[in-house]
């Protein structure tokens, strides 16, 4: 071994037994050479976050056969076929009230264990993943206090990837790269729908700053509209969109994820598809979708349809 090569070895065996003393950032969230391919495609990586558009799963933890799940695939599953947005429900325990849970809902009617976990799973993705960047949106219906969102994530370890703009909300023309974002190691996004206070956490972001979203519980399988129905009354300039593409049915007057009828709404193409729909919203607004979220994202075609949306 050169001098060289042996002082090199010293140095990085002194950095990583100081790392915890220093507070030096471990090594899967330190900034990166650029890579060459981005969420699987060169092209992603010069491209603004703002201008991506991402098939997400609609209640990405609720995973089964009961009329209230919304998935087939487990979350891992769902980020190894190529999803990259994921939207889940949160609610505090029944039976500790200082836990989140992935609930319907209600934890009564569909229980998918901890936030925490659903976090950890994750996290276990952007570990073995290095040049991918996975976007969360998380709904607060028990308006629990940001601090707890914030503690969880911080114990769960995947705070360490999350984003914070550099002011907030972020312009939509001032998002990074997605390349940007995969060599700063900061590889997570997240949004919150109410409740978000970046001054006191700076990287769960609110979601009705960001972007306006279409209706949902929608039960016309022609999906011919795209009309703003949250916020109430916003403007669709300077923000972002997350059209709801999930079909519902009506069973005596209860709404329930329509799973027969989910190879058809997740085309890519044809009456009713994902790509059909996307066309009418474009029409708009003049520019795609951000997000597209989807019900059974293992049925139909909906990395197709994400890719042909992104001009692949």
């Amino acid at each position: 071994m050169s001098p060289v090569c042996g002082l090199t070895r010293a140095l990085l065996g002194i950095l990583l037994l100081l790392q915890p003393v220093l507070g030096i950032p471990a090594a899967d969230v330190l900034p990166r050479a650029a890579a060459s391919v981005c969420n699987g495609w060169a092209e992603y990586c010069s491209r603004s976050y703002s201008s991506v558009t991402f098939v997400g799963s609609h209640d990405s933890a609720f995973v089964g056969d009961l009329p209230q799940q919304n998935q087939n695939l487990d979350v891992t599953a769902q980020l190894n076929m190529g999803i990259r947005f994921l939207q889940a429900q949160t609610h505090h325990s029944l039976f500790d009230d200082n836990v989140l849970e992935l609930c319907h809902t209600s934890c009564l009617l569909e229980d998918a264990g901890t936030l925490k976990s659903f976090l950890g799973t994750v996290k276990a993705f952007l570990d073995a993943n290095a040049n991918e960047v996975v976007t969360l949106l998380l709904t607060n219906g028990d308006s629990v206090s940001i601090t707890e969102f914030g503690s969880t994530f911080s114990s769960s370890g995947i705070d360490s990837y999350a984003f914070a703009p550099s002011s907030s909300p972020l312009s939509i023309g001032d998002w990074p790269t997605i390349g940007d974002l995969i060599s700063s190691g900061k590889r997570l996004v997240v949004f919150l729908d109410y409740g978000a206070d970046t001054s006191k956490v700076n990287y769960i972001l609110d979601e009705f700053a960001y972007y306006f979203e279409t209706p949902y519980d929608v039960t016309d399988s022609s999906f011919s509209g795209c009309s703003i129905d949250r916020p109430s009354g916003a403007s669709a300039s300077g923000r972002m969109y997350i059209v709801n593409h999930f079909l519902d049915v009506d069973i005596l007057g209860v709404k329930v994820p329509d799973r027969d009828a989910a190879a058809t709404t997740n085309a890519a193409t044809g009456k009713g598809s994902i790509g059909a729909q996307a066309a009418v919203c474009e029409a708009l607004y003049n520019r795609a979708p951000n997000v597209v979220l989807a019900d059974f994202v293992d049925k139909g075609n909906v990395i197709e349809a994400q890719n042909e949306l992104n001009g692949f």
